[in-house]
């Protein structure tokens, strides 16, 4: 890679408490989020960590940006602190809503206008795991990305990016610039800003963008943008019945069968005699009784 300063956008994202008192919320299509607790994506932390290291190499710069409300700033304030150059907020009320399609599209929008050599994020979600939107809005730049990378080092007018393969494996990926790296948590240290830098931070502008700065229209992003529809959400049936451990006595395939039941325990069979008649109406009964269909018990 030549000497000439290189541009580096961190993507910082907001997760919750992934063991939290879980309610649902009113309208049954999420969880509510009273009383979770949120802090900061830590694969996020450490990409943004090695973006700082990056940039101390070759003289570069780094913008981090997040996308969501007010609270996310706390986030760009800490990066401040850290020593990014600038801080970015994207938001806008009608974001809210979107899947990962439409997601993709805004950060793949973003990073467009961005123009940089390198956009780091984290490898994936603490309290969601898997987080595909990086990888979609590199795909559709046609920009190649590193998945579960660990370290990196400058080769030439490229990159060499070590990252974790299979069964403890390791892997040597070389690739050349625009490109997405996505560290995997604990890659690396992240360094503690002094009181002082998270003093000048609290100072330091945040710059605040929406719909009209991105120059996209309402049909590409939020629920408009979305591929997916929404399902409501439920918790699984309370005190389900626990069969035993399998008995060692029993054959293999009877233990086997055991183990894939998923330790919840089937019903007893009943035969029932009756005419067509009596057997739908009794059918129904259950149904209302299961809460199947209306005019059953909940």
């Amino acid at each position: 890679m030549s000497d000439k300063s290189i541009q580096i956008a961190v993507l910082l994202r907001e997760v919750c408490d992934p063991n939290p008192p879980a309610r649902l919320t009113e309208d049954g299509y999420g969880v509510s989020d009273r009383g979770l607790r949120r802090f900061a994506n830590p694969a996020d932390i450490c990409a943004l960590e090695q973006a700082l290291r990056m940039a101390e190499g070759k003289q570069g710069s780094v913008t981090v940006f997040v996308v969501g409300p007010s609270r996310l700033e706390d986030l760009l304030r800490l990066a401040l602190s850290m020593g990014a150059d600038r801080a970015i907020r994207v938001w806008d009320s009608l974001f809210a809503g979107g899947d990962d399609v439409a997601d993709a599209r805004l950060i793949e929008r973003l990073i467009q206008i961005f123009d940089c050599d390198f956009f780091l994020t984290g490898n994936g979600l603490l309290d969601r795991g898997a987080a595909p939107v990086p990888a979609l809005a590199s795909a559709g730049l046609s920009m190649p990305y590193v998945t579960a990378a660990v370290d990196f080092e400058f080769q030439g007018e490229g990159i060499e990016v070590l990252r974790k393969s299979d069964r403890g494996a390791k892997q040597l990926v070389a690739l050349g610039h625009p490109c997405t790296l996505m560290f995997e948590d604990g890659c690396c240290e992240p360094r503690y800003p002094h009181q002082d830098a998270l003093m000048a931070a609290l100072e330091m502008p945040v710059e605040h963008w929406g719909l009209a700065e991105l120059g996209l229209t309402i049909s590409e992003v939020g629920s408009y943008g979305a591929k997916l529809g929404k399902e409501r959400c439920s918790f699984p049936r309370l005190n389900p019945k626990r069969v035993v451990t399998p008995d060692a006595d029993l054959p293999a395939f009877d233990r086997i069968l055991a183990l894939l039941s998923g330790g919840i325990k089937p019903r007893e069979g009943k035969l029932h005699h009756g005419s067509a008649e009596e057997m739908a109406e009794m059918l129904l009964g259950v149904f209302q009784a299961e809460g199947l269909v209306g005019g059953g018990q909940k």
